[in-house]
This record gives C-alpha cells, structure tokens and sequence, in this order.
C-alpha cells in the first residue's frame, strides 16, 4: 500500500544536525522529507523533484539562502514553491531581505518544534487552496474558452441563417436570381439617386415568355421550370455588368440597367436576349424553341416610384406581344396615356357594377329555312356616365386583364338566369329555345368555374338547357385541359357549348373532337357581303360541312344584308343572327317578342 504522504517537503542546510532534528520531526508527522547540504544541488532537486515546500538554510556555502531564493523564483519550474528561511540571523534586515527575495516565512534559530510545525502546516494548507483555487480558475478558463468557442460557432450559424434567410427573402427560390421585393428596392434606390443627380440614365426591360404556358401544360412543370432557368441563364449572360436580373414571378422577368447610353443601345441589348433566347434549348430528351417580347422603359424625371415604371414597362412588353411577340416595345408619352385610359376605365368600370350602369341587351338567334326564333345572344352595354353607352369592346379587353372580368361575366350570367327564370314562369320559352352568354376563357382555368355555372341555374331554377356558353376559338385553344373537363361538366348538364368567332384563329380543326361543343358561330369576316368573296365563301362551306359532319350546330354572325342571308341559306347554315334579322333588344322587347312567337 502506497503511503499517503502529510506534504513533499525539501530542506536545504550544511549543517547535519539541523538536517537529521528537522528530518526526524517532520518524518513523524508524515511528511515526505528530502535533504540536501549544497545550494547548487538544491536548485537541482527542487526542479526535479518539486516539492510542496522548502525550508532554506541562509548562510551556507557557494551561494547563500538569498540567493539559492532568488534562483528558484526566477524559473518558471520552481518559482511557485513557497520557501521558508531557518537562519540563526535575526536581525530584522535579515527578515526583510528574506521576504524581499520572495521567501514566505522566517524562522528563527534555535527553533521550537511546534513552531516549525505550525509555520510549515500553515503554508502546505495556503499552496494547496492556491493550488485547489488555480486548478479552479484553470477549468474555468478552460470552460469559458469552451464556451466562447461554442458562442462564436453559434454566432457564425446564427449568422449564416440570418445571411441564409435574407438571401432567400430576396431571391428567387428556383432561379437564385433577384426577387420582387430586392427589384423593387433597388429600383427604387436608383430613382432616388436619380433625382438627386437630376439623371435619368437607367433603363427597366419587363421580360414575358411567349407560349411558356403550353410547356407546363404538355410537359408539366418540373420541365417547365428547368426551361425557366435555362432561359434566364441566358438573359444574365446578355445584360451589361452591373445590371440587376429579378424574377418576377412565373415565366416574367425584370432587368434593371442602372447606366444606359442611349435608345439604341437598350435596343440592342434587347435584341441581343432575343437572338439568344431564340436558339433551341436541349433539356433532358426535348429540344424547345422558344420567344420572349420585351417591354422596355428609359429613365425619364417623371418617374417617382418603381411601381409605375413597372407598370408602364409591363404595358410595353403588352404591345410587343400584340405586335406579334418575339419582339419589343418601347414605351412612350402615348403609350402612357393609353395605360392612364386603360386604368381609368377599369377603375370606372368597378364602380359601373355597383352603381348599375351594366345593361344587357339580346340578340335574336333565328333559324335560316324557317325564320323562326331558336334563342338570344346575350350581350353587355354600359351605360357611361360621361361617354355614353360603350359596347364590349371598348371595356371589356380591359376587364379581361384584371380579375374585374369574373365580377362582370357573373354579372351577365346572374341577370341571364333571371331573366330567363321570368320567362319560365309565363311560359313563353319554345322548345329548343336558349340564352348564349360570351364567357371570358380566363374562367375555364379554374376548377369552380362549371360548378358556380350550375349552381347559379339552380338557385333561379332554370332549365340548364335555355343556357349557353360562347368561348372564343382563340380563347378555347390557349387554356388547359382543366377547361376540357369543365366544358364536358356543362355539357352535361345540358347546358350549349358554342365556339364563338369560329374560323380566325387556326387552320387545325382537328381539336373539335376533344371538345363537348354544340355550336360553331361563324366569324362575321366569313360572312359580310363585301367580304364574300370566293375564298371565304369555300371556308364557310367547309365551317358548314365540318359541322353537318360532327352534328354540330352552325350559326353565321353579323348578318346584315338579304344577299348575306341567301348566300349562307344556300351553303346549308342552321342558324344566323345579325342586324338584318333585328337589332340588340332590351329585355322588354325580347320578351315581347318571344310572346309574339308563342302566339
């Protein structure tokens, strides 16, 4: 077993008695006792062997007690052991050059056992709390080392999330490019540097791909969205340095050019994007060929906010498209004040609703061979209050760009079903009679649309069958086959499926037997006189042919002339409606006319 040792305890004296006394003494008392006669060797075994404590003998030969201290305080091994000084000097410039050169004690020759005792036991007891209270501060450094190490990792993660998160906020998740919010902000930062520097050297290019939506639709939208960031890879690359990419949402991008020459080379940078945005893209198995039309705006000192340079820069991009797309547009003073009329009258045209200024007239819908009544075209009137009564045309393309034309085709479609529910009630509807509304296509992309359609017929309790729904050819072809599945759910309802304006917009009509389509109204372009010529003539035969084919219905539009009627009764058309067979009426008219029928 191991002795357990009361102190490790070095002392130092040429003198053998006073070695063997305290040597004996302290051996008692169980401490661990080494001796040494030379001051050199003392040096030399207090750094090996480190001792709790040294008792010091001064006057010895070669080097002193003073300076044996000195040493030991002077290397690092051994400058913390306490030293205690036996020395028969007692003068008390003896003690204080004892504790001068860092001794800790002095005792006095001869010396009392209890003394040396309690001067040595005081000491241990004070180096072990020294030693217990520096091991107590060197864990502590220790943990607070550790612990600032963890808090500068955490700060670093925190701070990474926070770069992480701000970085999401203002980008683009899919593309990585710049934001709305990031566009907005710095579009607005260069407006304001602008007005101070009282330049408008900037430029804003409103981006739109053209058709990108048939892409989702045929190959869904994982394709879709590697399509988007090929195309917008390609854009960056053509931008001059320093020019902020943002998408804007979808298949719409912004670019902000903060410095910009002149017209011309904005033009050319637009040019540029089209040229590349043009070459095909090889993603995966497909290869696409694609377009995109440009709307640009040049920096001007009416601009204030970022939103209306967007505003104005998407109107531009709206007549690229209705240019032809694949090209672009700069907008100018008189583009502006189009986007000024358009606003207006959209903005009129909301309160139009609640102020009740929308009026509906009908249109009579007779049968060629035997001039009889087979229903109405509802159509929309707006009763202006400073310009007068406004046909669809001048409102309605308006409406169709804002979420305003759903208001207005329920509208139309509410007062048609109850209009129709009072004519049941008299019972003057005929057999095959029914009410045709022109729907805006946008509604055909929503899931509800057929479902609200039915539900607004049974609240009236209205024969689906005295409703139908027009939808312009060019509309059916640019919507999805959520509208397939909603024409098919009205269709069965009983409710007419009519394709309005039929003939205008494709040379495929193999698209008909994908449809649940009742009707085909002929475009008025095929059937005015002064457009009768021998090609329309043999389209509208073919229209007529199609249609006998496929059972469908055929009604010729805007028929004013008796010529007109004669020409379509001799190509074999059902049905016709135009202002040689009556006017638009309002709804007392209409419903004097059905009576007029009925009798």
């Amino acid at each position: 077993m191991v002795q357990q040792h009361s102190g490790d305890i070095l002392i130092v004296d040429d003198t053998p008695d006073n070695l063997r006394v305290l040597s004996n003494l302290l051996a008692e008392r169980q401490y661990k006792v080494r001796r040494v006669v030379s001051s050199r060797l003392a040096l030399t075994v207090a750094q090996e062997a480190q001792p709790d404590l040294i008792l010091l003998d001064i006057k010895m030969p070669e080097l002193d007690g003073y300076q044996v201290c000195e040493y030991l305080k002077l290397n690092e091994a051994t400058a913390d052991i306490p030293v205690i000084f036996l020395s028969a000097l007692d003068a008390p410039i003896d003690k204080v050059r004892a504790f001068t050169v860092g001794g800790v004690d002095f005792i006095a020759k001869p010396f009392s056992p209890e003394e040396v005792l309690v001067r040595i036991d005081t000491q241990l007891r004070l180096r072990r709390a020294t030693q217990a209270l520096q091991t107590i501060n060197a864990e502590l450094e220790a943990r607070v080392r550790q612990r600032t190490i963890q808090l500068e990792q955490e700060i670093t993660e925190r701070r990474r999330a926070q770069e992480e998160l701000l970085h999401r906020a203002l980008h683009d998740d899919l593309t990585g490019l710049a934001n709305r919010t990031l566009l907005l902000k710095r579009l607005q930062g260069v407006l304001t540097q602008a007005q101070a520097r009282q330049q408008s050297n900037y430029a804003v290019l409103f981006l739109d791909c053209d058709r990108f939506k048939l892409v989702n639709d045929s190959l869904g939208h994982s394709t879709g969205d590697k399509l988007l960031i090929a195309i917008s890879g390609r854009i960056d690359a053509c931008l001059p340095a320093g020019a902020t990419l943002a998408r804007f949402g979808g298949d719409e991008f912004i670019a902000l050019i903060e410095r910009v020459e002149d017209a011309e080379a904005i033009a050319q940078v637009a040019e540029r994007i089209q040229r590349e945005v043009r070459s095909p893209f090889q993603l995966e198995q497909y290869e696409f060929s694609t377009s995109i039309s440009i709307g640009i705006v040049l920096g001007h000192p009416r601009y204030e906010a970022a939103e209306h340079i967007l505003r104005d820069a998407d109107a531009a991009m709206y007549q690229a498209k209705a240019a032809g797309k694949g090209g672009y547009h700069i907008f100018s003073t008189d583009l502006h004040q189009s986007v000024h009329n358009h606003f207006s009258v959209e903005v009129a045209l909301r309160t139009a609703i609640e102020a009740n200024e929308l009026q509906l007239k009908f249109q009579p819908i007779v049968e060629l061979a035997s001039g009889q009544l087979q229903g109405f075209e509802a159509l929309l009137r707006w009763h202006h209050p400073e310009r007068g009564f406004l046909l669809p045309k001048a409102f309605l393309p308006i409406a169709e760009t804002s979420q305003i034309i759903e208001q207005v085709d329920f509208w139309v479609l509410e007062r048609v079903c109850r209009t129709l529910a009072s004519w049941q009630v008299e019972a003057i509807l005929p057999s095959s009679f029914a009410v045709s509304v022109n729907i805006s296509a946008t509604h055909f992309a929503t899931v509800d649309f057929a479902e609200r359609v039915i539900q607004l017929l049974k609240s009236y309790n209205v024969d689906s069958r005295r409703l139908g729904i027009e939808i312009t050819e060019h509309g059916l072809m640019m919507q999805s086959a959520v509208a397939v599945q909603a024409l098919e759910q009205l269709h069965q309802q009983g409710i007419q499926i009519a394709i309005d304006d039929f003939g205008t917009g494709y040379s495929s009509l193999s698209y008909l037997h994908q449809y649940a389509i009742d009707v085909l109204k002929i475009d008025r372009s095929f059937v005015q006189q002064n457009h009768l010529r021998q090609q329309s003539t043999e389209i509208s035969k073919a229209i007529i042919s199609l249609a006998s084919a496929l059972d469908i219905k055929t009604v010729a539009e805007g028929v004013e002339t008796a010529a007109e009627r004669d020409i379509l009764l001799h190509l074999g058309a059902q049905c016709a409606q135009g202002n040689f067979f009556s006017e638009p009426l309002d709804a007392a008219a209409a419903q004097t006319l059905l009576k007029a029928q009925v009798q």
